[in-house]
This record gives structure tokens, sequence and C-alpha cells, in this order.
């Protein structure tokens, strides 16, 4: 069970070897057959998961949540699909109709030039980037100017600023995001995901790092634009902030990217910090999912549980205290590290 997958692959290769194709052709078509297989894997994964915050925000808040349509309410969403496609598509007059389209189309691109690199399993990813972790960095802050291309390009003054709000803030919180992950660089010499995994066997990084996993977790929220950070789409002051003019089908692919964000930020913490495949037991493909979907939940507990803060308040928060105690972590580590060689040099470890 552990290599079935791995397996599947190895069947479709020789399948499309015994075509006669060159081998660099032969690479190009597993590629895609993978990225077809993860694109899949992501879209089944946002129906899901979808239904399952309505679940939770009900249990949270005590209500029921979906209960009509389907057995538990499976297949509301399936009705709200079908209500949203069957809803005209309104572009408004005054907008910038290039740039207002091509986000909505591009704003799912970032997310799934994530999961290219992330290693659910071993050997399960598309491609093994040595600087995997480097890579997940630049692609990801590009949804930064997706989002204010999207609020810029619809010509609403709510939209407009709900954009700029997505600019402060995810630019703000991409900094000590991207120094939760240093001590874990500092710790392994490595930015390749699938080396930073098997560094974890014996001990997971959340052991050796726990202040930079509360880090990543705070700024990666804030990065997704999830609750209590869910500034950009004030409801009360700003409607629904930088998408508020997306109707239908462009405003399904927002929403469907918000909860494929979540997911890819739950994969980048279960990888860096949660020892990736390793477990006992059970396949590591299956380690990984259970792994992956603890830190969903956990996400959807915190928007369930905290109101959204001011926005002074959540700058404040990120430049004069996450944005120290990840410096100071980078420095404790290092000087660990330091101590760590040292004592092992006089034979004392």
């Amino acid at each position: 069970m552990d290599n079935i997958f791995i397996n599947i692959a190895g069947w479709i290769r020789d399948f499309i070897a015994g075509f006669g194709l060159s081998e660099g052709l032969v690479y190009l078509a597993m590629v895609l057959v993978k990225f077809v297989a993860v694109l899949v894997f992501v879209l089944l994964n946002v129906v899901f998961l979808v239904y399952m915050e309505r679940r939770v925000a009900g249990f949270f808040q005590e209500r029921l949540g979906p209960n009509r349509v389907g057995p538990q309410g499976i297949f509301q969403l399936v009705m709200d699909i079908l209500k949203l496609l069957s809803k005209e598509d309104i572009v408004p007059a005054g907008a910038d109709k290039l740039v207002y389209k091509t986000a909505a189309y591009v704003i799912f691109v970032p997310t799934m030039l994530v999961y290219m690199v992330i290693p659910f399993g071993k050997g399960m990813n598309v491609i093994d980037l040595n600087m995997g972790l480097f890579y997940i960095l630049a692609v990801s802050s590009l949804t930064t100017l997706i989002i204010f291309m999207a609020g810029w390009g619809s010509r609403n003054k709510y939209s407009l600023i709900g954009g700029m709000r997505a600019v402060a803030q995810m630019v703000s919180y991409e900094i000590p995001f991207v120094f939760s992950f240093l001590g874990v660089i500092m710790l392994t010499g490595s930015l390749k995901l699938s080396t930073i995994v098997e560094a974890q066997q014996d001990v997971w990084f959340i052991v050796l790092q726990p202040i930079a996993f509360i880090i990543f977790l705070i700024a990666g929220n804030a990065e997704i634009n999830r609750g209590p950070f869910d500034l950009p789409e004030g409801e009360q002051e700003l409607v629904a902030g930088y998408h508020t003019e997306y109707t239908a089908g462009r405003f399904a692919m927002f929403y469907m990217a918000e909860y494929a964000n979540l997911l890819a930020m739950a994969a980048i913490g279960t990888t860096v910090f949660l020892g990736g495949w390793h477990g006992p037991w059970l396949p590591g493909w299956l380690w990984f999912f259970i792994k992956m979907y603890i830190l969903v939940f956990g996400q959807m507990w915190v928007r369930w549980t905290f109101p959204r803060i001011r926005i002074d308040h959540m700058m404040h928060f990120n430049w004069k205290v996450l944005l120290p105690i990840s410096l100071a972590n980078i420095l404790v580590t290092g000087i660990g590290i330091k101590a760590y060689e040292m004592l092992r040099t006089m034979g004392w470890w």
C-alpha cells in the first residue's frame, strides 16, 4: 500500500514508453499525467473542504449547517455549483476588462504551482526541486499581485481598498512567514523538500522548532486571508472586498482558490514541521493526508472561534510581535547549532 501510487505511475510510464517515444517526451508526458492527477486531487479536496467548513462552522456555532440536500447535506455544494453556473456573468461597464477577467482566470495558477513540488509521500511529487522551498515562497507570492489585479480591474472603491489591504497584509506577513522556515533550513542545510522530510525520520521539526511552527501557522493564516485575518474582504465595510464585482463562475474561481490555498498551507506545514510521510503502521501517503487535515481542521477552528481584528492591530501584531520573535528564533537556532557542533567536537556529545 505504501507504494501503490508510485507503482501506478510506473505502469503509466511503461505504457507511454511502449509507443516508442524518446526519454525526454516520456518524462514530459509523465509530468503532465502527474499534474492532472494533482489537479483532480485538489479539486476533489476543495469540494470536500467547503462541506467540511460548513459543518465545522455549524458545530462551533451550535447550529446544524447543511442538512437538507442529500444525507447530512452532502449534496448542498452540488446545488451551489449549479446555482453559480446558472447565474448571469456580469462585467462592470467601467472595469478594465482585460485585468478584471485575467485575475479570475489565473487566481488558481500559483496554488497549483505550489502543489507541483509537495511530496505527498516518498517519491510522490511531480518535480523534486533542489530549491523546492524557495520555489514555493516565490510562486505563492504571485497571489498578492492577482488579488490586487482583481481589486484594481473592478473599478470599484470597495474592491480597490480590499486589494490594497491584501497587498499590505500579505507583503507584511510574508516576512515572518519566510523567517519561520529559516530555522529548519539551518538544521537540514537544504531547501529540497524531500530532504527536509527525510531529516525528520527520528524527530519532527515541530519539536525542534515549536516557535517557528506557531509563527508559520499565524503568518500562513494571514497569507491566505483566513479569519481572523480576512481583512481584504471585510463584509461590514467592504462588502466582499476585492471580489465584490465578480459573479457566477469567476466568483467561484476565487472561492475555490481560498480552499486550495488552505490545503496548500496545510501541506507545506505537514512537509516542513510534521514529518511529512513519516509515521508508524499506516502508508506514508495516508499519514501525510491525516496530518494535513489535522492542520486544516485547526485553521477552521481558529476562523470560527476568534472575531476579525482591526487592520491596525493586525499590522502592529506582525511588525512588533511576530517579526522580532521570528528573528530571535533564528538567532537561538544558530547558537544552538553552533553549541552542538562545539560539544560534539570536544567529545561531549
